[in-house]
């Protein structure tokens, strides 16, 4: 079982994963926002 843990920022998010008991930080293929390791944070909306 994998655990994930995510942050939800106003404007960047991360996430990380455990690993042999410690958090590794999953890599962004967003550029080097905050050094590779935040996601931009947006909603999507839809009419359905």
């Amino acid at each position: 079982m994998a655990i994930i843990g995510i942050d939800l920022g106003t404007s960047n998010s991360a996430a990380a994963v455990l690993r042999g008991g410690r958090p590794v930080i999953i890599p962004s293929s967003e550029g080097i926002s905050l050094g590779g390791k935040a996601f931009p944070s947006y909603v999507a909306l839809t009419a359905e």
